[in-house]
């Protein structure tokens, strides 16, 4: 039987730091190994956004994983007002303050270092990973992030994507995560009271998840 090379792809989690430590209890009890990829948006908004930061600079705590983190347009916001490029205000009303406070209102130099180098999508042949999502209707070389961490699509809107499956989160609702066509979007609005998910792919077959993992629901892997 062929051996499985799993990716885990997980939702935004706005500085949900219980949730995050449950869905990746969930995700080392599903498989041996595999490489989990957070897709951005991990502060502002929760309770805890240093703590998050923390536990994902920290890494996989067992052998045989690999973890990815990608920018958020809530990470671009932080970095923004830092570097003066956006309104400091903006992005507090928009969750920073909460992340100022779980930093005592010092972020310390090497977070933000961390943040800086984040990328903002992966592109490999089966799958797109990416934290908004991608406009199909220009070719992928010709976008950035203006496009990669804020366009929104209606619940119902799949694309092509040159032949690969797109996941994403962003976009918060209580009924993902959900696979629409060619399109699988994992924000199921953990800090709105909802949950924080996971898709999980096959690296080597083409097509949507092969299952779910949810802090409300557990697995749902087919």
């Amino acid at each position: 039987m062929r051996a499985q090379h799993l990716t885990f792809a997980v939702g935004d989690i706005h500085g949900c730091l219980s949730e995050l430590d449950a869905l990746l209890s969930q995700i080392d009890a599903c498989a041996p190994g595999g490489r989990v990829i957070f897709l951005g948006d991990m502060i502002d908004r929760g309770p805890d956004s240093r703590g998050v930061i923390e536990r994902i600079m920290a890494g996989p705590r067992k052998d045989g994983w690999s973890w990815m983190a990608l920018k958020g347009n809530h990470e671009e916001m932080l970095l923004g007002a830092r570097s003066g490029e956006s309104d400091v205000d903006w992005w507090l009303v928009n969750g920073g303050r909460e992340t100022l406070e779980s930093y005592g209102n010092t972020i310390p130099a090497a977070h933000l270092k961390w943040l800086m180098r984040l990328p903002s999508i992966i592109v490999e042949p089966l799958r797109i990973y990416v934290h908004a999502g991608v406009d199909e209707t220009v070719p992928l070389a010709h976008q950035g992030e203006d496009i990669f961490l804020w366009i929104r699509r209606p619940d119902n809107h799949s694309g092509d994507y040159w032949g690969r499956h797109l996941c994403h989160g962003h976009t918060p609702d209580r009924a993902n995560p959900r696979t629409v066509g060619n399109r699988t979007n994992v924000d199921s609005a953990a800090v709105f009271g909802g949950h924080l998910s996971c898709a999980i792919f096959d690296d080597d077959v083409p097509g949507g998840p092969i299952g779910f993992l949810s802090t409300r629901s557990g697995s749902d892997r087919s």
